[in-house]
Formats: structure tokens, sequence, C-alpha cells
């Protein structure tokens, strides 16, 4: 036995804090209950959870379930914390502070320790506060691939619905980053906000007059390209608003399309899937967030890009249930964080 090994068993406790969904349901209730601390395999590590970062998409299951979940299941997926144990030669080592994104299919990281493979975390730095580095990987992992999807190059016009949410904050600072001209929708609330981040022109997404005041300024010719984060409704009209064979990036169900629009359009339409990593079972895509998840942290580390206002949430069934409801509602700009343990 490692004496990694050993420190390991001395230092963890046999049962840990965790907040479950005993089953799906419409009002979000939660319980907080008690249970062993996972058992790791070789290539998976035991964390210590810090933070995790709520989302949309945690509220959203939430409600409805999800096919592979066994019951009670922990929620959550975005978490930062520190490696307690890993087998002799693998890496990060105990003591890293890591952050990853977790496999949708599996159990969550709302609890006091959780597994994760090795190949799928970051290193997180003591310069960056750990809180702040917990919000990064679904909204941001998401902005990168939208964009990749897209290939927006220098020059070229990007239409981003919804601007003010998580994935519209991270998509317009790298869109940015490389040399687009940004256009975004928000609540006029919102629209200092969106201008600060870097877009070039936000439009008000409650004007019934919108597509009429986005072709007014933007010209004739149509966006190149569009990062849809609303879904519903929107996607049709954003397609309307692409030029010829443009590209659109969907993080959300797509609608049923008019055929004449498909054909008018031509649009190259592209699905948004963080889940789809774990669930294809794919090392490369796995590995890939690692990745993603190191450019994030470089970008928030250094200052080139802004995270969401943070607000702090109790770990607690009752305060998480709260929060995820607070988020479905709608209009809320910043990203929930919930401290479990330092």
């Amino acid at each position: 036995m490692s004496d990694t090994d050993i420190l390991a068993q001395n230092t963890i406790p046999q049962t840990m804090r965790a907040i479950v969904l005993e089953t799906p349901n419409e009002q979000i209730s939660l319980a907080d209950i008690e249970i062993p601390v996972p058992e790791c395999s070789d290539n998976e590590l035991l964390i210590k959870v810090e933070y995790v970062g709520l989302n949309p998409v945690d509220g959203h299951f939430a409600k409805s379930g999800f096919c592979l979940w066994q019951y009670p299941h922990i929620l959550g997926l975005d978490a930062v914390g520190v490696v307690v144990k890993a087998s002799k030669g693998i890496f990060p080592n105990v003591g890293e502070r890591v952050m990853w994104h977790a496999n949708v299919g599996g159990q969550g990281v709302l609890s006091e320790y959780t597994k994760v493979p090795n190949f799928a975390v970051s290193v997180v730095p003591s310069t960056l506060n750990p809180a702040v580095a917990a919000v990064l990987p679904c909204a941001g992992m998401a902005a990168l691939i939208s964009l990749d999807k897209i290939s927006i190059t220098e020059g070229q016009t990007v239409f981003i619905d919804g601007g003010a949410g998580a994935v519209g904050q991270f998509a317009i600072q790298y869109a940015k980053q490389r040399g687009a001209d940004v256009f975004a929708t928000a609540s006029k609330k919102n629209h200092k906000l969106v201008k600060q981040l870097g877009a070039d022109v936000v439009f008000d997404y409650n004007d019934k007059k919108l597509s009429e005041k986005i072709r007014r300024e933007l010209g004739p010719q149509g966006f190149d390209a569009v990062i849809d984060t609303v879904g519903g409704e929107s996607t049709a009209r954003n397609i309307e608003l692409m030029r010829f064979c443009g590209k659109i990036a969907c993080l959300n169900p797509l609608p049923c399309f008019d055929q004449n629009l498909m054909y008018r359009r031509a649009p190259n339409i592209s699905v948004v899937s963080l889940g789809g990593a774990w669930l294809a079972n794919s090392l490369c895509a796995q590995q890939r967030l690692s990745f993603m998840g190191n450019l994030l942290i470089e970008g928030a580390d250094n200052g080139d890009i802004k995270a969401p206002t943070l607000t702090p949430v109790e770990f607690n069934a009752s305060a998480v249930s709260n929060a995820l409801n607070t988020q479905l509602a709608g209009g809320f700009t910043g990203k929930q964080v919930v401290q479990i343990g330092c």
C-alpha cells in the first residue's frame, strides 16, 4: 500500500452528505441524505468537493429526470475540489485542486466527496478563486464548442441570441477575441452588461419589431453565423436572419422546421451537447472537456475572460431547490455557486 493510500484511509470518512433527487418532480423537491463515500477505480480520482456551479440543465433534469439515472440521484455537473485519493502514478496528484464537468449519466457532484476520471479534469491554479472556477465548465465549454461549430473568423458577423445568459456572456467574449462583429439580444436592463463584455450591437429580445430592427442595422446580407441559446420559435427566426448557407449552433432541442425556410436558407445546423462526450463513451471527447477547461481557467486567471457574477447558495436541499427554481423562472443573469467545503 502506498503512502497516498494510507493517508487517504486515515482522513477520508466512510459516509458523506449529499443532496439528491428522490424522484423527478415539477417543484424540484430535493432531499439531504447521508450515503457512503464512493469507491474509485484505477484511473479515477476521489475529490473532496469545495464548490458546485449550478446550471439550468440541473433544474430541467430535476423536473423531467434522465433515462440513465437511478434514484436517489445526486444532482450537479460542474465542480471544483481537491484530490484526496489517487492511484500511484496518476495525475493530478493528491492535494491538487481541480475543476471538471461531470458525466450526466452518472451521479452528480452535490456531495462532500465524488469521483471523476483523471483525464477529464483541469488543474486550478492557486491564483484563481475556486468559486469562479466552479462556474466555468458548462457555460464556458458550451460557448467554446458553439464557436468551433460555426467556425467564426475575423471580420464575420455573429448573432448571439441570449447574450446576458451565462453561455452568451462567454460566447460574446470569445467571439470578440476571434475578431468577429458581435450582435446580441438581451433584456433592456442587461444591455450595459452585454456591451461591456464586447457586443457591438445589442437588441431588446422583447421588441416586437426585433427582426426588422436587426435587418435595418445589419443590412440585407444576413448574419454569417448564429449561436442560439434560446431555442423554440427563436431558432427559425434566427435562421431567417442568416445569410444563405450560414451556420447556426443550437443549445436546445430543435423545433420542426418549415421546409421552405430550409430551402431558402440552406443552413448548416449544429447541435451543442456537452453530455454527449460522456454518453457516446468517447475518450477523445472527454479529454477535450479537460482541454477546454484549461483554456477557460487560463482566460479567467489572466483576466482575458470575465465570469458571470456569482451568487452564493447554501449546501442544503431547500436552498438548492430554491436556486434551481430561480434559474428556470428566467431573468437571472449570473451564476449560482454552492459552497460545500474548503
